[in-house]
């Protein structure tokens, strides 16, 4: 096991990460910008490093300033969380051939998944179904883009190879506007992520939007924890997760996540990840795989009882994965809310200094947060400050200790979305479960 591991990353899964590895008995060494200077997860590491200012791409985003960090206090792997350099197989490639591990799957595996053509190519040749679309980036000729969309039916969204975080997709109802929106993708794609490859698919009107859990040992060994459904989302960004999806066989459930355990030995991937499907009509559809641990990685937690950060830790070390597949249990219901810094109905960012912070507590429920009075939300990243999490032995039990946790959660000083949650946990349909990935949307655009 290794003694010291620096943490290319911050908020609150720096503290999570951190958290995970004093339980291992490992020292942390957390990297952060002149912004993080008085974070929580800083004071309490054994050793801090600061790497630049503000700016990401002066801080978080600086490669040599954290290969250099991990130098200077002997650390001897580098995890990388979410966000930031987490899923850059260049970070990882430059990581190693530094002479350190990489926590997190080998650069090659994170290249083929990172380019989302060449992800659904190896997830068609693993057997796993993907969404109706082109095969492979789409042509130059207009006429070929034209014929491959009509193939396929529309409406069609364009989507940027290398894309993510909900940016770099285009919805298309009609033939006349497919030339301009692919133009128009290629174009935001190649500034947005360096690569203006696109591809096309078929848009589903009314999916949800389900992902299966993995865990994947360098031995050859690999599990499914099984799903989450994270289905309320709005800009294409997820706010309410849980687990496990109301309303879907189990039978389903476990023939999807067979497959991707299969798809994990084929390509032979290391280390945590995140196989993410849109489901209609009792069909799943694969459309991105995430090398990395996700932001809703507690919610598989509560009903598992696998710490998924420290098995990324120890599949990194070397170890064999401690579990088969028939160890796995689901144990009750799991439900996140991710509290962000913005104002609840129009989602612009509001930072500032928080000057009361009351977080929930009480059975069941779980507070993942770097935030705390006096802490200053600043304006550079992304305005997540807290996850709340309720647990129960059914879904109606975690959905009436998540309405009381958010009763007695109280944020002043800032903006928060907290209002916009508990409006959510007492509507209808989504009580009922099930709803779409277009659901909030549709409801914030008839509130307008």
């Amino acid at each position: 096991m290794f003694e010291k591991i620096l943490i290319a990353n911050r908020g609150e899964i720096a503290l999570r990460i951190q958290r995970a590895c004093r339980e291992l008995g490992i020292r942390t060494v957390v990297v952060h910008s002149q912004a993080d200077t008085d974070a929580k997860y800083v004071k309490l590491a054994d050793e801090s490093v600061c790497i630049g200012p503000p700016t990401p791409s002066e801080s978080y985003l600086n490669v040599p300033a954290i290969i250099s960090a991990a130098e200077v206090t002997d650390a001897e792997a580098i995890h990388p969380g979410y966000g930031f350099l987490s899923e850059n197989a260049d970070f990882a490639e430059r990581v190693e051939r530094s002479g350190f591990v990489f926590i997190g799957p080998r650069p090659e595996s994170i290249r083929v998944m990172g380019d989302k053509v060449s992800a659904k190519d190896a997830m068609r040749e693993a057997g796993v179904p993907v969404v109706p679309g082109s095969e492979g980036a789409l042509p130059a000729d207009p006429k070929e883009i034209l014929r491959i969309a009509k193939s396929v039916g529309y409406p069609v969204i364009v989507k940027a190879a290398g894309g993510g975080g909900g940016r770099g997709m285009r919805v298309v109802h009609t033939e006349a506007a497919l030339i301009n929106a692919v133009t128009m993708t290629r174009s935001e794609a190649q500034v947005a992520f360096g690569n203006p490859s696109v591809y096309l698919e078929r848009y589903l009107e009314n999916p949800r939007h389900i992902e299966i859990q993995v865990l994947a040992d360098e031995h050859g060994q690999a599990i499914h924890l099984g799903e989450r459904d994270c289905s309320m989302q709005r800009r294409h960004q997820k706010i309410i997760e849980e687990a496990p999806a109301p309303g879907i066989a189990r039978k389903l459930i476990e023939k999807i996540g067979a497959r991707c355990v299969d798809a994990c030995k084929k390509i032979g991937y290391r280390g945590a990840g995140t196989f993410e499907f849109l489901y209609e009509n009792g069909e799943f559809f694969f459309i991105e795989m995430n090398t990395r641990v996700q932001v809703e990685h507690p919610v598989t937690e509560l009903i598992t009882g696998v710490d998924i950060v420290q098995q990324q830790i120890r599949i990194a070390a070397g170890e064999k994965l401690r579990f088969k597949q028939r160890d796995i249990v689901a144990r009750g219901h799991a439900i996140e809310c991710r509290v962000n810094a913005e104002d609840p109905y129009r989602f612009t960012p509001s930072p500032g200094r928080i000057t009361a912070w009351h977080p929930p507590g009480g059975p069941g429920i779980r507070v993942d947060s770097h935030a705390f009075a006096g802490y200053f939300v600043p304006p550079n990243y992304d305005s997540m400050i807290a996850k709340v999490l309720a647990h129960g032995d059914t879904r109606d039990q975690a959905l009436r200790r998540m309405r009381i946790a958010l009763s007695e959660m109280a944020v002043d000083g800032i903006l928060t979305n907290i209002s916009l949650h508990r409006e959510l946990l007492i509507d209808p349909n989504f009580v009922a479960g099930g709803t779409s990935i277009h659901y909030l949307e549709q409801k914030l655009a008839q509130r307008k």
